[in-house]
């Protein structure tokens, strides 16, 4: 399971977070987990990815965040 979530507030990236975005930061940490509880996936575990910038391949110019569960996940990811 792969599931983008994306602010209503526009912030390009984390390069651009100033201490007036701490309120919408905030907000998309708790929307992710309600997302991953229902998807059932709250308690088994998931993984969060923020992309920033073109080497970690950020191709939306929007903060998002991909919630990433439903399996074993490895590490290091990729």
């Amino acid at each position: 399971m792969h599931v983008l979530v994306v602010p209503n507030q526009h912030v390009t990236s984390v390069n651009d977070l100033e201490e007036e975005h701490e309120g919408v930061v905030g907000h998309l940490m708790r929307v992710t987990r309600v997302v991953a509880r229902e998807q059932g996936i709250g308690d088994s575990g998931y993984r969060l990815v923020v992309n920033t910038g073109p080497d970690a391949m950020m191709t939306v110019p929007h903060l998002h965040v991909h919630l990433i569960g439903s399996r074993k996940l490895g590490w290091p990811p990729g």
